[in-house]
């Protein structure tokens, strides 16, 4: 099994299928990655109390020069460690920007020193298929735990969505959200929305305060973050365009993927962004419910631009009238889709220590501790083969 080894295989039937798009697609994709996006930043909105103008403004600006720059569906989300931290009041609006900006400085740092080319270019294939496992059972997880709030309305999200996504040029996800959500409004489970007024605003500059909180935010936030926005943010989601994109993929290298996070978080954490990551879930989500472009990061973008930066005041509450079901159907369906990789169903019986162990340590920790594990025992397998006498080879699966 080749370490760092592209083994997409890609037909050019393939290729051709990826160029190919449509409105519909784009807009359904666009809306795939709502799962992971919405609870996290309506939660830091709300519970937090970050300014939505920040928040949205980060989120959108990123999504739009994603979007342009790689030419793919590639996602933005919230840092997730850092969403956790800053939900149960580890982390205060001071910490968070030095969080932010901390980590753009490292990863800049690294990409100057090559080294995420260097672990990308050393990363095994088994601990990459039991990574994307790992991470694809836990958003499946996730899904199911959200759509068993209301198993009904689950349900019929889930096979709104099944259904939809059978017909051509169909946007299977907005369609999907806009029943379930007259389902959930006549059934009394949530209010009609009320559209939010019209308030320009821009977002106010913030900086930390002392050297103090940007230690703390090193400590709460970077520290707990940097190794999963290395393993799912840059590595994963590089593979991943790599099988998805095969003739993008010149576009979406490690290197590229760490610099253009690195100046996201170092330009907009200063104006009230979360800290933003890309991620192979969120790909994996807008390729499966229809996105084919960069056109789809750049559609929510847009929007999201326009909800931050002239409706704020009541965007948090507009975007918490989304079911919780609906978001469940949607992580369900790409979190399945992304654990049942090619790279998992092509492994060889002796991989699968390290696919296992990297799979079950991603969705019990981290994906950081799946990585050192699936790695370790890669590197005990090679160790024992030589020792033994056996053939040494590393085979591509």
């Amino acid at each position: 099994m080749a370490a760092g080894k592209d083994l997409s295989h890609a037909s050019p039937a393939g290729s051709a299928q990826c160029r190919r798009t449509s409105w519909s697609g784009e807009l359904g994709g666009a809306c795939g990655d709502l799962g992971t996006f919405v609870p996290l930043v309506v939660g830091a909105m709300t519970v937090a109390g970050l300014s939505a103008a920040g928040v949205l403004f980060g989120f959108g600006t990123f999504l739009v020069a994603a979007g342009l720059s790689y030419g793919i569906p590639i996602a933005v989300q919230p840092m997730k460690a850092v969403s956790a931290v800053l939900l149960t009041g580890g982390l205060g609006p001071g910490e968070l920007v030095a969080t932010g900006l901390v980590t753009g400085v490292v990863l800049l740092a690294l990409r100057a020193r090559g080294a995420i080319g260097r672990i990308a270019r050393a990363l095994p294939q088994s601990v990459a298929a039991g990574l994307q496992l790992g991470l694809g059972l836990a958003m499946a997880w996730l899904g199911l735990k959200l759509a068993t709030e209301t198993p009904w309305l689950g349900g019929l999200s889930l096979v709104a969505l099944l259904g939809l996504m059978r017909l051509p040029r169909v946007p299977a996800a907005p369609l999907a959200l806009a029943l379930a959500f007259g389902a959930a409004w006549a059934a009394g489970l949530t209010a009609s929305p009320d559209w939010p007024a019209f308030d320009f605003v821009l977002p106010a500059l913030h900086l930390p305060a002392s050297w103090a909180e940007v230690w703390r935010g090193v400590v709460s936030g970077v520290l707990p973050q940097l190794p999963l926005t290395l393993t799912n943010a840059v590595i994963l989601t590089a593979l991943l365009a790599r099988e998805l994109y095969p003739d993008r993929a010149r576009r979406v290298t490690e290197r590229r993927l760490a610099v253009g996070t690195g100046l996201a978080n170092l330009l907009l954490a200063p104006l009230g962004a979360m800290p933003m990551c890309l991620g192979a879930g969120g790909l994996q989500a807008q390729h499966r419910f229809g996105a084919r472009t960069g056109a789809a990061p750049v559609m929510l973008g847009a929007a999201l631009l326009v909800l931050g930066l002239c409706f704020a005041d009541g965007a948090a509450a507009l975007f918490a009238t989304i079911p919780a079901g609906t978001i469940g159907a949607l992580l369900l369906v790409a979190g399945s889709d992304l654990a049942l990789s090619r790279r998992l169903l092509d492994a060889r019986p002796d991989c699968w220590p390290a696919i296992g162990v990297a799979a079950a340590l991603t969705v019990a920790v981290n994906p950081a501790a799946g990585l050192a594990a699936g790695w370790a025992i890669e590197a005990g397998r090679g160790v024992a083969k030589r020792v033994f006498g056996r053939d040494v080879r590393r085979e591509s699966w």
